[in-house]
């Protein structure tokens, strides 16, 4: 197989990687380790900046998303028991944020890779990039224990810190700057109402909190908690008695659990 650009990773990132490149007239290869359902079923992030959502639109990924998607003119910070709003759509010139699931994301880039009939293979196993320092790249993978390689001009890391393509890098062509917060994150993705229209940072002697959302009916609450905690230390009673605890007084009450 050859084509201009081989991308390694079928994430948001490889995908809208090979949608932009697709606008432009040139051809991609796509290889992901996981099935396309393991790919969908990923929970991650639901928030996108002003430059994330221009760069959809541009690549004519962005229709399901202006429908659907929930646009956000400023968050709230919650201390001492107060609330104070941030109106970033004033102050930044009319930018905004969208909330919009990472996972509906996934699904819309590979819908319109689908439209057009570009090359994803699924399931690709031990997949290793071979000469990318040279002007003959090329990824060996196997495919229902079969071998193949994709020859190519370009290959486009997209899998993540712990992918091969980063593993692949000389270490000599690698700086890395590390820093390790002396503290934990558990994070709860539920099917309730959000308590705020808006996302939501708290700032508490316990800990800090975030109030997020994912829709209308779905919402994704954060606590800092101490490191080393195991998910085992945290019945979900506790977490939603511990969250509650860190909001002001009037948001707490109106907590859906």
């Amino acid at each position: 197989m050859k084509t201009r650009v081989a991308i390694i990773g079928a994430g948001p990132t490889g995908l809208l990687l090979g949608q932009l490149l697709h606008t432009r007239g040139i051809e991609t290869i796509i290889l992901e380790a996981q099935s396309r359902e393991h790919v969908l079923g990923r929970i991650r992030a639901g928030v996108l900046e002003q430059r994330t959502v221009e760069t959809l639109r541009q690549a004519d990924v962005g229709a399901r998303m202006d429908r659907e998607g929930l646009v956000h003119e400023g968050f709230q910070i919650f201390f001492n028991n107060r609330r104070e709003r941030i109106r970033f759509r004033e102050l930044t010139g009319g930018k905004t944020m969208m909330v919009y699931g990472q996972t509906e994301l996934t699904r819309d880039l590979m819908a319109a890779r689908d439209d057009w009939g570009g090359t994803t293979i699924y399931e690709a196993k031990n997949v290793q990039p071979h000469d990318f320092g040279s002007d003959r790249p090329h990824v060996a993978f196997e495919k229902d224990g079969r071998a193949g390689e994709v020859a190519c001009d370009f290959i486009a890391g997209c899998d993540g810190f712990h992918g091969i393509t980063r593993r692949s890098v000389p270490a000599a062509a690698i700086t890395e700057y590390d820093y390790a917060y002396p503290f934990g994150w558990l994070g709860v993705l539920a099917d309730v109402p959000p308590v705020e229209d808006e996302v939501s940072y708290c700032s508490h002697e316990n800990g800090f909190a975030l109030c997020s959302l994912r829709s209308r009916t779905r919402s994704r609450y954060y606590i800092q908690v101490p490191r080393g905690e195991r998910l085992e230390d945290w019945p979900i009673d506790r977490f939603w008695a511990e969250l509650k605890r860190r909001l002001p007084n009037a948001t707490a009450e109106r907590l859906v659990t």
